[in-house]
């Protein structure tokens, strides 16, 4: 008898590209699109990683069942906007730079912020996912999602200078979109009221405008909820319906202090 994975149609279909090697590209890509590392001061080093990243991914496209024409398509495609791309996670860097105060360089930033890494993964992922690339933009998401915590599908459409300040528990639906100069702090959910397979072709999650702050763990759901340009989103929030520009939403939670002289001194017990 044979084991079922050997007979899946999915492995038939030659529709697996390898993990290992996915997370290596994505990881050797990030390097050198911002040249990090001191054998990028030479310019023949960066030429031949150039080459090589390409080359990988040619092979991951193949495995995702793309005949080679279409590869090169895809990849003369990444070729042509490898500027636009650099440029728009650039702001992306500047405005996390600018707005935290905690930064001290843009080499920390670069090297150490997870919401960078993950703002940079979900862009080139997304370049993937427009030129309808099956399993691999999702792999790559994955990926950044099990290394920061942070998990932003493909799909989702984000503006300019972006900013996910900690990260940790962030979720970002495929339906999102994303205006320019937003900021989302750690726990934020942007997600779908309905899970239903049904609904899977229809706008299931929000929109949020231009210049938008939400702290952390604020939840939006909804396809049809937007959030209006220049609103303030408190922490812990719940929403569910449109909300206008320029709002300040928040939670009022009740904190009762009292001094310990009121009571008595608790029992401590040991087990």
């Amino acid at each position: 008898m044979k084991h079922p994975v050997y007979t899946a149609n999915y492995l038939k279909a030659g529709i697996l590209p390898n993990r290992e090697k996915t997370e290596y590209w994505i990881e050797e890509f990030f390097k050198w699109l911002f040249c990090i590392g001191e054998e990028y001061a030479d310019y023949a080093y960066f030429k031949v990683k150039e080459k090589e990243l390409q080359e990988s991914l040619f092979g991951l496209l193949t495995i995702s069942g793309f005949d080679t024409n279409k590869i090169e398509l895809i990849i003369l495609y990444l070729n042509d906007n490898i500027e636009l791309l650099h440029q728009k996670l650039e702001d992306d860097l500047k405005a996390i730079f600018e707005f935290d105060p905690a930064a001290k360089s843009r080499a920390e930033v670069l090297v150490a912020y997870p919401g960078f890494f993950a703002i940079s993964v979900y862009r080139i992922a997304h370049e993937l996912w427009k030129k309808n690339v099956p399993l691999l933009p999702r792999m790559l998401s994955e990926y950044v999602h099990s290394k920061a915590g942070i998990d932003i599908h493909p799909g989702a459409e984000i503006g300019d200078r972006f900013f996910i300040d900690h990260g940790t528990g962030v979720v970002i639906g495929e339906t999102t979109i994303i205006g320019n100069d937003v900021k989302i702090y750690q726990g934020v959910t942007l997600g779908a009221l309905s899970v239903s397979k049904a609904d899977a072709s229809v706008k299931r999650h929000p929109t949020i405008g231009n210049n938008v702050t939400i702290y952390a763990n604020a939840t939006i759901l909804g396809g049809h909820t937007t959030i209006g340009n220049g609103s303030i989103l408190g922490g812990n929030v719940w929403i569910t319906n449109s909300i206008p520009d320029n709002s300040l939403v928040y939670h009022k939670s009740e904190i009762t202090i009292k001094t310990r002289e009121m009571f008595p001194e608790p029992l401590n017990f040991v087990i």
